[in-house]
């Protein structure tokens, strides 16, 4: 190979990292655990392998594509922020290890963003289609209010909400994905933990970090429309009610979880969520903030663990 096969080689390798950091992959890595913990949760056992297959190409693919969405949707905003040098390169927020918001910082041209979400959102369509005709109407949902989280940035804090429910949505896909009629119980709890986690430990910390910028910008956000005080006390009672919610899952899981993996993931979300939002509740800090959505944001990869480990002895 030349010295300009090895530049073109580089040159495209860091098109395909731009691309990547688009859908901030190693965020949406970590979130593919929420459907198999899902799944896993409800079947207490392993799906076949052809469901495992199709069901993580669709998962990265559903990723993939609503979070490339989310910067489409924001570009506007995001192109805004960057005049007002509020939109640095990188941050130390897990979302942002690659590059922050390549399109904003005219890494990637609109048209190859919208391209890129769209390939991906069609892919996923089709293996959520054949996995169950239910899980498609899942995704497009999913995407619906994804935009709609997008719009509400200058219009209401009420947009957290919307994105904890988008949250919930992978999980409760992979369990129609493995059983066509699950316990509406089940999907109630499923539903519950998840959508307090990212309320919780995910929404609201990561607009904590930016409530400067946001104020400027006149967004309306959890943290910007109630202050720190009540910001905090959200955090603290969604946290709660999603250790809660977990605890019950794995009470009534047909894995049949035992004293000593119970007392292990309540001691694993005490480190994961409650100390970080009590330590945030203390200090206020936008550094604890940050902390905060870092460390929960490996909530279901951790949880993934247990049933995974329990399954297999």
């Amino acid at each position: 190979m030349n010295h300009l096969s090895l530049i073109e080689n580089s040159s495209g390798m860091m098109r395909l990292k731009h691309f990547f950091a688009l859908s901030r992959t190693p965020h949406g890595l970590l979130d593919m655990s929420t459907p198999a913990l899902g799944a896993l949760l409800w079947l207490g056992a392993f799906p076949s392998a052809g469901v495992t297959v199709l069901g993580l190409i669709t998962a990265f693919a559903g990723y993939t594509a609503v979070y490339a969405l989310n910067d489409v949707v924001d570009y506007r905003v995001d192109r805004a922020r960057i005049k007002q040098g509020q939109l640095p390169g990188a941050e130390t927020y897990l979302d942002d290890v690659l590059v922050r918001h390549p399109m904003a910082h005219g890494l990637l041209s609109f048209r190859e963003g919208l391209l890129w979400a769209v390939a991906w959102a069609i892919l996923a369509m089709v293996g959520a289609y054949l996995l169950n005709p239910i899980c498609l109407l899942i995704f497009v949902g999913g995407c619906l209010l994804e935009a709609i989280y997008c719009l509400m940035l200058k219009i209401s804090p009420l947009r957290t909400f919307v994105s904890g429910a988008v949250k919930t949505l992978g999980g409760m896909a992979a369990v129609f994905a493995v059983d066509p009629n699950p316990s509406p119980l089940f999907i109630f709890l499923l539903f519950l933990m998840l959508f307090s986690w990212e309320v919780g430990g995910q929404n609201i910390p990561h607009d904590w970090e930016a409530i400067e910028e946001d104020r400027r910008l006149d967004a309306k956000t959890v943290p910007v429309r109630y202050g720190p005080q009540k910001a905090t006390f959200i955090i603290v009672i969604m946290l709660l009610v999603a250790v809660v919610a977990n605890f019950i899952l794995f009470l009534n899981s047909p894995i049949g979880f035992n004293a000593l993996f119970i007392s292990g993931s309540l001691l694993v979300n005490c480190y994961l969520l409650i100390l970080p939002a009590w330590r945030l509740n203390k200090s206020k800090a936008r550094s604890q903030a940050m902390t905060l959505f870092n460390r929960a944001s490996y909530f279901p990869l951790a949880l993934l663990g247990f049933v995974i480990i329990k399954i297999i002895i």
